[in-house]
């Protein structure tokens, strides 16, 4: 039976990690995801997904003071408020392994990217049924124009060429 399922924009969130310097979380109450899930008996069929984060509101990330200041000088967020991501395809290898493809702005600069797709938790919540999602993607840092400044080092140890981004959507029906 193939059933289409919505996200809850306000359970989904996005985490951005680089190695020794900055971990932001971008939470959905702030941002915006959009998108849906098409499942047939308990698989993935097909998804699309798109979300635009706001790495400009404080307020929305759960970090210290420091990182912050990091993420605002890494990302340029005064002149480059949004970071955002929309789908173009859906890949399914096997039902254990899935990729979503599409296209990733950071900075005004936009790149094809491929993440993969894992099937958390199903679950009934006071009679609605809800479905985590987990997408990865190691992102080549110099692709958006991210390079090295002094403020990218800790005690010494620059970071890393990748920036790890991970969302965790939430789907309902």
């Amino acid at each position: 039976m193939k059933t289409k399922w919505k996200i809850n924009s306000k359970q989904s969130d996005v985490l951005i990690r680089m190695k020794h310097s900055i971990i932001a979380y971008l939470g959905g109450t702030i941002n915006n995801f959009q998108g849906h899930a098409n499942f047939n008996n308990n698989e993935i069929e097909d998804a699309t997904i798109a979300f635009s984060l706001d790495v400009k509101n404080r307020e929305s990330k759960l970090e210290q003071f420091s990182n912050y200041l990091k993420l605002n000088d890494f990302f340029d967020v005064n002149q480059y408020p949004t970071i955002s991501f929309k789908s173009t395809s859906f890949q399914k290898i096997n039902k254990n392994i899935n990729f979503l493809k599409g296209d990733l702005t950071i900075k005004n600069i936009t790149k094809s990217v491929e993440l993969d797709v894992e099937v958390i938790e199903r679950e009934y919540i006071n009679g609605e049924q809800k479905l985590a999602v987990e997408l990865t993607a190691d992102i080549n840092r110099k692709d958006f124009g991210l390079a090295y400044n002094s403020f990218n080092s800790n005690n010494g140890l620059s970071i890393g060429q990748d920036i790890k981004l991970v969302a965790n959507v939430e789907f309902s029906i």
